[in-house]
């Protein structure tokens, strides 16, 4: 099973890429990836090719394992940064059915044939075809091993075999590996990731090479992969209806967030434009931490509806302009509440959302709600939003009292560090504020309310 595309860390970003890459131009750093890595093929075929003939050819058994070779290649085990094919299967029995020296050229040409079909559906850009060069180089690493040794597959020893199977992997994740670098500058650690399609391969070897083995006598033995490929066929194509399915339903639980920021928005202006001024310095402040990829898509959606269970908060709550009452105080508090309980009904990676949003309100040294976590016991993303969250506040004129200036903002982050807010956050943040003008960040609605009053308790002097 050879790789093809792009090897890195999962993402649904670049999954649904690689879905649709067949269809779409080829980009200025594909290309230059294309010429370095296919023209090295180039290059590497015609020296082995000049080193002369090494190994019996059988016309028969070359043509029907040629024939399985194009078959496999067209089933396509889909991963996050491309795909696989099972060649193996028949990659194997054809280094047994004609001379190595021949490998390279038959691999590419059986490619070629096997890509030509989506061509004429036009399933595949026709420029796109230039990549069957570079997905050819598997087949140098064999040929050269036999040429150099000057013996037949047939006749070679486990030794010899063995290091023409270690070639053809190095050779093939080498050349993956550049193109990733080339193209979109993906790192060696990152390739590691889907490495396991070599294990795949490796699994194949043995039924590939018994193969191989009989066709010298029985070359009509070449064509008995074809019932295994066909199981394969089926589990690819089912593979692939998953992915799909996964993507169309992960972008209908981001939309459903998004619908739901919305919602805030429309529910209540200020709380609604607070939220996504919230999201880009969350944001901001993740990058600096390093924070994950999957986390940061869990920390944007957690900034952008932190505030989400205010829409069960009665109004008469949330717009009082005077200082709320110890009753009211303990209905606002359930808003992290609320908010859970609506992402939970939600399903998907908005669980995992909502106990970020269940946790914004808790405190580094243990004293806030709903739960009195401490430390580290806090979910990551919302130690980041309760910083972000507050900073915004305090930077922004409210109908009670006017922003704070930038450096009494930074004074007091600094003295609620190690209390409120996790003293690792706190430096983030201020490195990413640290350029921030001295202006009054103006997200006020036409109508003010006096919402962000009930949470003066959480922080010393104020917080969101």
């Amino acid at each position: 099973m050879k790789t093809v595309g792009f090897i890195g860390q999962e993402h649904e970003r670049h999954l649904a890429e690689t879905l649709e890459r067949d269809s779409h131009r080829l980009s200025h750093r594909e290309r230059l990836a294309e010429w370095w890595i296919g023209g090295g093929f180039v290059v590497a075929a015609a020296l082995i090719f000049r080193d002369g003939v090494t190994g019996d050819f059988e016309p028969l058994a070359a043509s029907l394992a040629l024939l399985v070779f194009v078959l496999a290649s067209r089933i396509r085990f889909d991963t996050i940064y491309g795909f696989t094919v099972p060649t193996q299967l028949a990659f194997v029995p054809l280094i047994f059915a004609m001379p190595v020296n021949y490998l390279p050229v038959a691999v590419a040409a059986g490619l070629l044939l096997a890509r030509l079909p989506d061509v004429a559906a036009g399933a595949m850009r026709p420029a796109r075809l230039i990549h069957v060069l570079g997905n050819s180089w598997f087949a140098i690493g064999p040929a050269a091993v036999f040429s150099l040794a000057e013996v037949a597959p047939a006749d070679a020893g486990p030794a010899v075999l063995l290091m023409a199977f270690a070639a053809q992997f190095a050779g093939d994740f080498c050349a993956s590996a550049a193109r990733d670098m080339i193209a979109s500058a993906a790192g060696i650690r990152e390739q590691f990731g889907e490495a396991w399609v070599y294990a795949v391969d490796l699994a194949l070897t043995p039924v590939a090479l018994a193969v191989g083995e009989a066709i010298e006598a029985t070359p009509i033995a070449a064509l008995a992969p074809l019932p295994l490929i066909a199981l394969l066929a089926f589990f690819a194509q089912e593979r692939r209806q998953r992915l799909e399915g996964l993507l169309e339903l992960s972008n209908a639980y981001s939309g459903t967030a998004l619908l739901l920021g919305d919602v805030v928005e429309a529910d209540d202006a200020y709380t609604g434009r607070h939220s996504r001024s919230v999201v880009e310095l969350c944001l901001d402040v993740g990058d600096v931490l390093g924070i994950a990829e999957d986390r940061r898509r869990n920390l944007e959606f957690g900034a952008l509806l932190h505030d989400v269970g205010k829409i069960a908060i009665p109004k008469e709550i949330i717009n009082k302009p005077a200082k709320l009452d110890p009753d009211e105080w303990r209905v606002i508090k359930t808003h992290t509440l609320e908010g859970q309980k609506m992402l939970e009904r939600v399903g998907g990676f908005m669980q995992e959302v909502g106990l970020i949003v269940r946790s914004h309100h808790e405190r580094w040294d243990g004293d806030g709600y709903p739960d009195e976590l401490s430390g580290e016991d806090i979910p990551l993303e919302a130690r980041i939003i309760s910083c972000c969250d507050t900073w915004n506040a305090m930077r922004t004129d409210r109908p009670y009292r006017p922003a704070l200036a930038h450096e009494a903002a930074v004074a007091e982050m600094i003295r609620c560090s190690g209390s409120q807010f996790d003293p690792t956050v706190v430096e983030a943040l201020l490195t990413v504020v640290a350029t921030e003008k001295d202006e009054v960040l103006d997200i006020r609605p036409d109508a003010s309310n006096g919402l962000e009053q009930v949470d003066e308790a959480s922080i010393p002097t104020l917080n969101d």
